[in-house]
């Protein structure tokens, strides 16, 4: 591994440590802005439906968890799910 990589291996895993993703009630834009830091909140939103539609068992275990689609929050429960799904934002 050269240097620079191994240099941004370590500055990503201490931020990574500074401001670790916690599993937690998260608004829907809130948690989409996550994922998508440079998109409005509507695109981001939108853009996080998209990946959550490309899991078709992630869309029924949100539905097993109690989501509904007009709902504006997502359940720690929900949450997990779609982290384990999508990955940490």
């Amino acid at each position: 591994m050269c240097w620079f990589c191994t240099f941004c291996f370590v500055l990503l895993q201490m931020l990574m440590n500074i401001h670790p993703f916690k599993i937690r009630t998260y608004g829907r834009t809130e948690l989409a802005q996550l994922y998508c830091p440079n998109m409005t909140s509507r695109a981001a939103f939108r853009k996080l439906m998209q990946w959550i539609d490309l899991y078709p068992q992630l869309n029924q275990q949100l539905a097993a968890h109690g989501y509904m689609p007009h709902q504006r929050t997502y359940t720690p429960a929900q949450v997990r799910l779609i982290v384990d799904a999508l990955g940490e934002p």
